[in-house]
């Protein structure tokens, strides 16, 4: 029997370095008589399996052996071409093949980003609440928090402004997700959006924009991403393709002009993985390069994940107590609701697993952990049906926990 390692020998990090209360939460809704809101989890039904085997055929036909040779840190050129042309596409810029940084994941780019910027005690700027994944990869290299308020339109510039004033060194970056935010859902305004690139500028904050679920709007087209308010490299931008194609490829990518930064990004990446898997990026470049499948297939995951939102949002109208509030997020996978402020959200997790429905309580998405009272919850995961009967058991788990309440 080995002898456990004591805590001393562990770097001063690791005191940082908690399991993520999601990935906990999943352990619960693993059980087949539960309904989940909890994951951030695509549809798997919706996964392009055959496809993508055909693509995976094609490419070991043609290109087998450099698909499972090493490669380059930055990522195959065809595939960081694709990705710079399909942004330049979207929304108007004139990203190069070398300033794509591809990823292991976007979780990857937060990662190395937060390797390179961040020492002991440095500031970061984040929204409140913010991405949980995001707080997690940071808190690695400890950082202290500043926190700016958000209401439905985003983080608010005005409070931007304030905290960046009043901060007591230069933060060294601001964290945002503009689009269909996580764990809200809610989208920074167009108005905004200029004000707040211009804010950090001016206070020579650089900002990291992570823009996962940008292609998933159900209706209107969302703004264009911060970055394409700047010509000067002081934005840079990370997004995947785990939403859009799937999560088990493990392909994320960063837009980086700023060539120094470019620089200390790289060797960041070789230290982690040397690259991201080669056959997974030619796997993926050549779906996406399949015909119209790709705009058919998002369409595809966007009309799913509408009818599902608005199945989620009837049911949470219909049953739930009138002190629940949500938001009507206009695309991505998750809605924020918020219930009495007497509630803590952790405790009625318990409730709702009780009743084989399960959620994401609020408390862990804000970085200094001093809110109770809000839950995430995910829509495309389950099917209509499952919606309306897990939120039809929520409202009951939250009605039976509330009755306790003086």
């Amino acid at each position: 029997m080995t002898a456990a390692l004591s805590s001393h020998r562990f770097a001063q990090r690791c005191t940082r370095m908690q399991h993520s209360a999601i990935r906990e939460i999943l352990k619960v809704t693993q059980l087949p008589e539960v309904i989940s809101f909890a994951g951030g989890l695509p549809a798997p039904e919706l996964f392009p399996v055959a496809r993508i085997a055909e693509a995976t055929q094609r490419v070991l036909s043609t290109r087998g052996a450099p698909a499972l040779q090493y490669s380059v840190t930055e990522g195959i050129p065809e595939l960081r071409r694709w990705i710079a042309g399909r942004l330049n596409a979207q929304f108007g810029t004139a990203f190069t093949l070398d300033e794509v940084l591809v990823t292991t994941g976007s979780q990857q780019a937060l990662d190395i980003y937060g390797r390179i910027m961040i020492d002991p005690g440095d500031f970061v700027v984040l929204e409140n609440p913010s991405y949980l994944g995001a707080i997690q990869a940071f808190d690695a290299y400890q950082p202290e928090y500043l926190t700016v308020e958000t209401d439905e339109a985003g983080i608010i510039p005005e409070a931007l402004e304030e905290v960046l004033r009043k901060a007591p060194r230069r933060p060294k970056f601001l964290y945002l997700i503009p689009t269909f935010q996580n764990p809200t859902g809610r989208t920074l305004s167009a108005e905004r959006r200029p004000k707040v690139v211009e804010i950090c500028r001016r206070n020579e904050v650089p900002i990291f924009e992570d823009n996962p679920y940008g292609e998933l709007a159900f209706s209107e087209k969302p703004p264009a991403p911060l970055i394409a308010h700047d010509g000067t490299g002081f934005v840079s931008y990370t997004g995947t393709a785990s939403k859009i194609a799937a999560p088990g490829l493990r392909i994320g990518w960063m837009i980086v002009p700023e060539k120094t930064l470019r620089d200390k990004l790289i060797p960041a990446k070789q230290g982690s993985d040397l690259h991201t898997a080669t056959l997974d990026q030619y796997i993926l470049h050549e779906l996406v390069t399949d015909g119209s499948f790709l705009e058919d297939h998002i369409a595809l995951i966007r009309k799913t994940y509408g009818a599902r939102r608005d199945v989620m949002l009837s049911a949470l109208k219909e049953m739930m107590p009138e002190h629940v509030r949500f938001n009507h997020p206009a695309g991505g996978m998750f809605l924020w609701a918020n219930v009495d402020p007497r509630i803590d959200t952790e405790e009625l997790f318990k409730a709702a697993a009780a009743a084989n429905v399960a959620f994401v309580p609020g408390r862990p998405f804000y970085p200094h952990n001093d809110r109770r009272d809000g839950m995430r919850l995910n829509f495309s995961n389950s099917d209509e049906t499952k919606i309306r009967i897990g939120v039809e058991r929520l409202a009951t788990a939250i009605r039976n926990y509330g009755a306790g309440i003086s």
